[in-house]
């Protein structure tokens, strides 16, 4: 029986004092957590769209290559020696075209 008091008291009494560092920790989550992967999707849907035929790119893989072609959702690669591959627009990770270039 005096359990059960002492349970009820503490759960009335600690609502408020529970509420508040959940709310503090989804805040921080979202800040640490969720804002910059938005921004890193938003950065690399950006960088595959300004790309265009001709330019240097390395991909997710690590296979440095050309932009021979393109279509909606794929790019056909060129690396050294002619060889051809196609690649999803996804797995493209660096654009080696800008980041040869120096900056002014």
């Amino acid at each position: 029986m005096n359990t059960a008091i002492v349970i009820l008291q503490a759960g009335g009494n600690g609502m408020l004092g529970t509420l508040v560092p959940m709310v503090l920790i989804m805040v921080v989550f979202y800040f640490f957590m969720i804002r910059p992967q938005l921004k890193k999707a938003k950065d690399h849907k950006k960088l595959v769209e300004e790309l265009k035929k001709g330019d240097k790119i390395v991909t997710t893989a690590g296979i440095h290559g050309r932009i021979a072609d393109m279509n909606e959702t794929t790019f056909l690669i060129e690396v050294e020696g002619g060889t051809k591959i196609r690649f999803d627009k996804t797995a493209v990770s660096l654009d080696a075209t800008k980041a040869a270039q120096p900056k002014a």
